[in-house]
Formats: structure tokens, sequence, C-alpha cells
């Protein structure tokens, strides 16, 4: 009797536990939900002045820096608007060209060694984010995606990739069967301590 009360008040307890961290999680999922905000980025109008001296406002901007603008007057005067043509040409000229001139000066056998790539592939990474968040087009897109798949065919095609693989079949079998066997140590314990009336310790 003692035993199978045993085994209904843990299991209950069991319930109990993980029904009460169930309710208390989602209550405070719900309790910590932040609306969401950018912050150091707002919508400009940029200006233009055409031939004729007079000023148009061309499509908004990501911030007001002159960087933006300078930027946006490009896809403005010479892409006429379309965005996504103008930063494709962007990422070619701006960010591409400089990650290759960077990558030439190292030899092919140096480019799998991180160390020497990473501060060339980060700086091709945030011009990519700068541009985009210029002309307000969100950073990862398809076309950055594209950009890194051609980066990684071109330059880091040979590299050697880590692939993790499964420990020897002695390890696995270890660490399945410990905690196996010391189950039915720890439940005899349990029952030879309440048989023998023990209780106090």
């Amino acid at each position: 009797m003692t035993v199978t009360r045993f085994v209904f008040s843990g299991c209950f307890v069991t319930f109990l536990v993980w029904g009460c961290t169930t309710v208390v999680c989602l209550v405070d999922e719900k309790a910590t939900v932040q609306p969401t905000t950018i912050i150091g980025y707002h919508a400009t109008q940029a200006m233009i002045t055409d031939a004729t001296g007079q000023s148009t406002i061309s499509a908004a901007c990501g911030n007001s820096s002159s960087k933006c603008s300078d930027l946006c007057d490009v896809c403005h005067h010479y892409f006429y608007g379309q965005r996504m043509e103008c930063l494709s040409s962007l990422f070619q000229h701006l960010c591409l060209s400089n990650f290759e001139a960077s990558m030439a000066l190292l030899n092919s056998s140096d480019w799998c060694i991180w160390g020497n790539v990473n501060s060339f592939y980060s700086s091709m990474s945030n011009c990519t984010e700068d541009i985009s968040d210029c002309l307000l087009i969100p950073w990862p897109n398809p076309l950055v995606e594209m950009t890194f798949v051609e980066i990684h065919s071109k330059f880091f095609r040979d590299c050697p990739t880590e692939e993790l693989s499964d420990p020897p079949p002695a390890i696995i079998l270890a660490l399945v069967i410990t905690p196996i066997c010391l189950i039915p140590i720890m439940v005899s314990l349990v029952v030879l301590k309440t048989k023998n009336g023990d209780g106090s310790s």
C-alpha cells in the first residue's frame, strides 16, 4: 500500500508541476510580448534637383545620412526608381568589388582559413545590409542570399567542411546503459528505506 501511494503521489506531483509550469510559461509569454520597434532609421524623402534646377521628391530613403541620400539619388537617376535592379548594381560595384579585391590579396590556399577572411566577409555582409537599409529593402533578401551563394561557390567551394558524426558505439552504449541501470538501483533504495521504516534520512 505504501508503494502504491508513493507511485500515485509521485505521478500526481509530476502532473501538477508540469501543469503549473505550462500555465505560468504561457502567462509569462503573453506578458513579455513587446511591440517591434526599429531604432535609428526612418523613412525620409530624398530631394533631387533635376537639370532645370527644380527640386523633385524621389522614393523614400532609409535614413537622412548623406550616404543614403546619395544611394537613393543614384537609384532614382539611373534606375528610375527600380530598387531591386539598383540594389543589384550597388552590390556589384560597392560591395562585391571590394570583397573580390580583398580576396585577391590572399593566396587561394588562405581562403579557407576563417581568420584570414573574417573581416572581408563581415565587411561584405555589412555593406549589403547598409545598402538594403538605405533603400528600405528588407535584409536579408533573395538578392543578398544569391550574392552570398555566388561568393561561396567562387571562393569557398574547395574548403573542407567539418561534418558531425556519431560517436563510437561503445560511448553510445555507455551513455544509454548508465541511466537505465541507475533507475532500478534508486527504486531499490527507496523500497528498502520505506520497508525498514527508516524515513528520517
